[in-house]
């Protein structure tokens, strides 16, 4: 399974887990990154931390380590 950290810049991909436990799964989930959304990766900044990611109509800029616990297809 790959991660949104993997994904391709603008190619959207479906959200299938989010990992992590405890606050840090909280935070991605209510930041709206939940099972089944459609994400698509914006931009990456020049040293790959952090990526903007486009989901639910708005924008959300991730960490490289949050973004290796989503897994995606």
């Amino acid at each position: 399974m790959k991660t949104l950290k993997e994904a391709k810049i603008g190619k959207p991909v479906k959200v299938v887990k989010v990992g992590g436990s405890g606050p840090i799964k909280r935070r991605l989930m209510d930041m709206g990154l939940t099972k089944g959304v459609e994400v698509m990766v914006r931009k990456v900044a020049p040293l790959g931390d952090p990526m903007e990611v486009s989901l639910r109509g708005y924008e959300l800029t991730l960490r490289k380590a949050d973004a290796e616990m989503i897994e995606v297809e």
